[in-house]
């Protein structure tokens, strides 16, 4: 019987798997290789090899309602796109709130992960830890949680670029990367177009002397600030949407890419991609269309080679007296203590059953946690995975058989090719809600909603039409949490709390008629949803939030 785990890293999954094993009477031994906790959120002065880094600018993509875990809303006052270091902290009120750090062991790294010689019968697992003073130890474990992420090791394609070896600039990985400190009045090349390399293309202009982002495939560009200055992310995000775009997939792409148009245009600014929006996670940048239509940042085509000081583009174009060029080219990923046969592929992606377990272990009693891309934030992902890993260590929740979960792995990848673009650097992509309500089905927390409807009609309003929020899954099932339901009802409270730090009176008349137009929106609302208008949808989120917020 599964009693002691091994969680391996202490940022994000680490710490929610550390809970999940707690919530269901496990005994947790987090390792973490550093000295403290929070992975990629951890902002480091110098780079650490073989841990992920931030530069010092970074802010979080999802609005804290959206990338919150499930039963620990954000404080109110924090802002809804919280910089790295309000990230940070509130991952520690989080650890600090359910007590994870006694579990934790720092300056501790796995070295490997062994089955045992009685694997079989008992599922057990040998794991081999290097304190930073070299001391080893050896221990036995009934499951193990692999948590370790997959911004660590640099991706850095030179023989991709014919010359670079003779460039005479300075060139590095995106991983190096702090601040814009040494580029004044350079010539700067960024190569990729990811967050990672919009992002440093924005933050080096503000000091270089031209900014050159190169792209071979382009992307879509989405800013935080949607409808109203609502994070873009509450806005068309539910539960109704996803059965809108399964109904008619490409009229709502098509209709996506019409309005990001509108506010820029893609082609117009060398940013169109070929692929639709769902294709492949957008570059979130409130700030690159502002810096390239000042010229502060120049979009060009992938770079062809490298000749002395000059880049050379595909296209022919030449920029001379380059001084640094910065690859934005991601990451690989491995997990070097684990056997080689849990590191078997199918196509790009490992070859996980839910992109979580491995058919090939006779007993399933290792989970990998929080590996996973979406178009929504990874803590609610790594959270739900956690929450059924340790649901299966105890043999409440079962795995199909081997061969069932071969032939879906398989399913899922060519799906998967299908729907998304998807290379060695971005090996896999889920579809958050639908994967999220999957998993959830196998832990018994899907919500309900036509049954919330019978029982709680104005919390069944906010489950079905959104915004999605990870309280969802605290409504019902096993560790359910008792302020889900409040929770739910108030996230419109803590999205509008930042803002108040100047409040401006609203008219009378106003004030007074806002409860009658909450009325007449939520109906509004549902005759759009009738009609599949998306449109309504979306302009039905703002002014509701607006008219729901107190007074």
């Amino acid at each position: 019987m599964v009693q002691k785990v091994a969680v391996i890293g202490a940022g994000v999954s680490g710490l929610t798997s550390i809970k999940a094993c707690l919530d269901e009477g496990l005994e947790p031994t987090c390792f973490e290789s550093s000295h403290d906790i929070g992975g990629l959120w951890r902002f480091k002065e110098k780079p650490e090899p073989g841990r992920a880094n931030i530069y010092q600018a970074v802010v979080i993509n999802s609005s804290k309602e959206t990338m919150s875990f499930s039963d620990f809303p954000p404080p109110a006052e924090f802002p809804n796109n919280m910089h790295h270091s309000q990230v940070l902290l509130y991952i520690r009120l989080y650890a600090q709130a359910f007590h994870l750090l006694k579990h934790i062991h720092f300056e501790t790294s796995v070295v490997s992960v062994r089955q045992t010689s009685d694997f079989v019968a008992t599922g057990r697992w040998e794991v081999e830890t290097k304190r930073t003073d070299g001391q080893r130890e050896t221990h036995v474990f009934d499951a193990v949680m692999v948590c370790t992420g997959h911004y660590t090791q640099p991706h850095l394609p030179l023989s991709d670029f014919p010359g670079i070896d003779s460039f005479e600039g300075k060139y590095f990985h995106s991983w190096d990367y702090r601040n814009a400190e040494g580029l004044q009045g350079k010539r700067v090349v960024v190569i990729g177009i990811g967050n990672c390399g919009g992002d440093i293309a924005v933050d080096a202009s503000r000091v270089a002397e031209q900014v050159y982002l190169s792209t071979r495939r382009g992307a879509w560009v989405v800013g935080r600030v949607g409808l109203g200055g609502i994070p873009v992310d509450l806005i068309g995000n539910s539960r109704m949407d996803v059965m809108i775009k399964k109904v008619f997939p490409l009229w709502i792409s098509r209709m996506v890419e019409k309005q990001l148009d509108k506010t820029l245009d893609h082609r117009l600014y060398g940013l169109k991609p070929k692929h639709g929006f769902f294709g492949q996670i957008p570059v979130v940048n409130d700030d690159l269309p502002g810096r390239i239509i000042s010229g502060r940042v120049q979009v060009k085509p992938n770079v062809k080679e490298f000749c002395g000081s000059s880049v050379i583009f595909v296209d022919g174009s030449i920029i001379d007296k380059v001084d640094v060029v910065v690859f934005a080219t991601g990451y690989n990923y491995s997990f070097p203590f684990l056997p080689p046969a849990l590191q078997a592929k199918s196509s790009y992606r490992l070859r996980l059953y839910k992109h979580v377990f491995s058919p090939a272990l006779a007993q399933p009693t290792l989970a990998v946690v929080g590996f996973i891309h979406a178009l929504g934030a990874v803590s609610p992902l790594a959270e739900m995975q956690a929450r059924w890993a340790t649901r299966v260590f105890k043999g409440l929740s079962t795995l199909p058989s081997e061969e069932t979960m071969m032939k879906e792995i398989e399913k899922d990848s060519v799906a998967m090719h299908q729907k998304f673009v998807c290379s060695e650097r971005n090996p896999l992509q889920v579809e958050y809600i639908p994967y999220l309500d999957s998993l959830a089905e196998q832990v018994g927390a899907r919500p309900n909603v036509l049954w919330l409807f019978l029982k709680d009609p104005k919390l069944a309003l906010q489950v079905l039409l959104g915004p999605f929020t990870p309280y969802q899954y605290r409504l019902t099932g096993p560790n359910q949490w008792a302020g889900a339901r409040q929770a739910i009802l108030t996230q419109w409270e803590r999205v509008f709390q930042p803002f108040r730090t100047r409040v401006v009176p609203e008219p009378e008349t106003r004030r007074s008629s806002g409860r009658s137009v909450i009325v007449v929106l939520s109906g509004v609302a549902l005759l759009g949803c009738l009609c599949y208008n998306k449109q309504s949808l979306c302009s039905f989120f703002t002014p509701l939030a607006y008219f729901r917020s107190p007074q």
